[in-house]
């Protein structure tokens, strides 16, 4: 995650309205608990921000959440009980040009590669407490690459991560997400500097076997 970025419009982007059956189901194994997918809509300012308040360190501005359940650039997917309709769990992702990318960010891709290259950045992927290691943020991740996949365009997944955030990072790395920029400094959280990394995931326009990575 990352304080949010301006980024150009992209002709390459994906074409919104994203399309995901919203009558898929998923049976949480330890919880036994129905799951249903949904993408965020105006209302969910409030319960995104609590979530977000309770899963990350860093606070963002009230317009980012207007943003993000408003602008369909944004894919924006929420989990959520299939009985109450409570979100449990959500992934934001944007696409952008390299170029529009932090300075430091452009090195997960070779210099030969335009600045006019697609990637997706991952803002934010989190899943309420009660409700982790039952496989929600994989299904989560997975429906995102499973987007881009079929639309093609991006060449690779990004994020970042606060250093010493090692469940992140062993999760990532489960993805075969890789390490690749060190962030000195990168956050402020509470006045204090840390330090941050930044992962990616390479698609690079070819299939992989996403069932496999996610669900073995």
């Amino acid at each position: 995650m990352q304080t949010p970025l301006s980024s150009q419009c992209l002709t390459v982007n994906l074409d919104p309205p994203y399309k995901i059956s919203t009558e898929q189901l998923h049976v949480l194994p330890t919880s036994n608990i129905s799951i249903s997918f949904r993408f965020l809509r105006p209302g969910d300012q409030s319960e995104v921000k609590s979530l977000c308040c309770d899963w990350f360190p860093i606070e963002y501005p009230d317009l980012w959440y207007d943003d993000i359940v408003r602008d369909t650039k944004y894919y924006a997917l929420a989990a959520c009980e299939t009985h109450t309709q409570r979100i449990i769990g959500v992934v934001v992702a944007d696409i952008l040009a390299l170029g529009s990318c932090n300075r430091e960010d452009q090195q997960i891709l070779h210099k030969s590669f335009s600045l006019t290259t697609p990637v997706c950045y991952i803002l934010i992927l989190g899943v309420e407490k009660e409700y982790r290691r039952q496989g929600l943020a994989g299904i989560l991740l997975y429906h995102l690459l499973n987007t881009l996949y079929e639309r093609g365009t991006c060449q690779a997944v990004y994020l970042h991560v606060l250093y010493s955030n090692k469940q992140a990072i062993k999760f990532y790395q489960s993805k075969h997400f890789q390490y690749r920029v060190h962030l000195p400094h990168y956050y402020c959280i509470k006045g204090e500097n840390l330090d941050g990394y930044c992962f990616a995931l390479y698609l690079n326009g070819r299939h992989f076997e996403l069932l496999f990575l996610f669900f073995n």
